[in-house]
């Protein structure tokens, strides 16, 4: 009887347990809905009010015009779908970022702006932000970066002949050293080869331009109506000097003042415009101090302890303080195998090249001095500084930022293409009021 009176209060705890979970999640329900269920994902309200303050408070302290909220509240909701997308993609992947690697980058981030961690963090509450938002929507940025560089990189390809075109029209349109920070609007044609269609976008982006020139802030446009990635940033594409100017833009944007933005420019791809927010000199001539260096390495092993790498490092410089070649102990010695069969040579090695203890080695050598035994990573060195030069390296840096400057507009546009393909190919389902605007449209 005591047994079942006691199983029979078990029952009544157990029941009530359930009626307390069930109205518990009846009230978070109430205070967290679900607006949108993405694959195995759903996105709710509250992130979404979060995300939309979030970038009200950036662009109010960028001084932009903001659009009415339920416009961004439609672009921001798109925005979190297609990241959705991308993070269950990254989830499947095994793609993890860590707390240190997520630390150091915040880390970083608060010194490009000139801050603290702690004035940084300050400076997010100003905005509405919470740091603990902050640290996760970063996280979700790198994770997203990392899977579209994975996706998208590899259809991204820059020929020889590509940079040699870039850096001959940008000689023969007598290409300067300026710096331009620009904003970006982009409008995407739904069917190009509709011509209606094309003509009422045309139509539309030359509205928003007169209403741009008529005193419309061009970054609240482009948070309204930009189809471009940074849209939801008011368009900014930072800075860029006139070697890294896309090719749409590059003739268009020297001639521009600050504030004044660009002709409608078109493609196969849509309606762009751009407007330089603010300009610099950039500079002019770039030198570095480059090292011919030579240098035997010895590495540690399992068969070789770190302490008799040393001592055969140590032997070794003894030889060469009494007159030893060192381009005979390199081939003979060295466990380097590419530069050892060279006789130790490393050609010209300018700075940044060789990990850290090479590199502080190699600046305090004097020309001819034998310098070490010391130790790095890859196990115990000697080198010799040959030669020392002041190289001009503008050719190269302007090559370098040709490369980049295709590979990101190659990227931007595979991007672009990438992103409206795993849109479509998701199940996306939008619920309550967002369900009846979807469904109206």
């Amino acid at each position: 009887m005591k047994a079942t009176i006691r199983q029979g209060f078990q029952i009544l705890l157990m029941l009530s347990a359930v009626a307390l979970s069930f109205s518990a999640l009846a009230e978070r329900k109430l205070l967290d809905q679900v607006v949108a269920i993405v694959d195995d994902d759903v996105i709710l309200q509250t992130e979404l009010d979060a995300r939309v303050n979030t970038i009200i408070g950036r662009l109010n302290a960028q001084g932009t015009g903001l659009p009415p909220r339920r416009l961004l509240e439609e672009r921001v909701l798109e925005q979190l779908i297609t990241e959705s997308v991308q993070l269950q993609m990254a989830d499947k992947m095994g793609m993890r970022i860590s707390d240190n690697e997520l630390n150091e980058t915040l880390v970083n981030i608060a010194e490009r702006n000139g801050l603290s961690l702690s004035e940084f963090e300050d400076q997010l509450a100003v905005e509405g932000v919470s740091y603990r938002q902050a640290r996760e929507q970063i996280r979700q940025e790198m994770i997203t970066g990392r899977v579209q560089q994975r996706q998208v990189g590899n259809r991204v390809r820059v020929t020889e002949r590509e940079v040699e075109n870039y850096l001959s029209a940008l000689e023969s349109g007598g290409g300067s050293d300026a710096e331009y920070r620009l904003a970006y609007i982009f409008l995407e044609l739904d069917n190009p080869a509709d011509d209606a269609s094309v003509d009422a976008t045309r139509e539309k982006a030359e509205k928003l331009r007169e209403a741009i020139l008529n005193g419309r802030d061009f970054r609240e446009v482009a948070v309204a109506e930009s189809d471009a990635s940074n849209a939801l940033e008011g368009g900014d594409m930072g800075w860029r000097s006139e070697r890294q100017l896309p090719s749409l833009v590059a003739p268009v944007v020297p001639e521009l003042e600050v504030g004044q933005p660009s002709e409608v420019l078109e493609n196969n791809s849509g309606f762009h415009m751009v407007m330089v927010m603010d300009k610099r000199g950039g500079a002019q001539k770039q030198v570095i101090q480059q090292n011919r260096v030579r240098h035997i390495l010895i590495r540690p092993s399992e068969a070789v302890t770190d302490a008799e790498a040393e001592a055969r490092i140590r032997e070794l410089f003894e030889q060469l303080e009494t007159g030893a070649d060192f381009a005979a102990l390199a081939r003979e010695y060295s466990d380097d195998p590419v530069s050892g069969s060279d006789g130790g040579n490393l050609g010209w090695v300018s700075p940044g090249q060789m990990v850290p203890e090479f590199e502080q080695a190699m600046q305090e050598a004097d020309v001819g001095e034998f310098k070490g035994p010391f130790r790095s990573q890859f196990g115990w060195h000697i080198l010799q500084v040959e030669e020392r030069r002041q190289k001009d390296i503008s050719s190269d840096v302007k090559e370098a930022e040709a490369r980049q400057a295709i590979y990101r507009r190659k990227f931007e546009t595979e991007l672009q293409n990438w992103l409206r393909e795993i849109r479509d190919e998701a199940f996306v389902e939008f619920k309550g009021e967002y369900a009846q605007e979807s469904a109206e449209q």
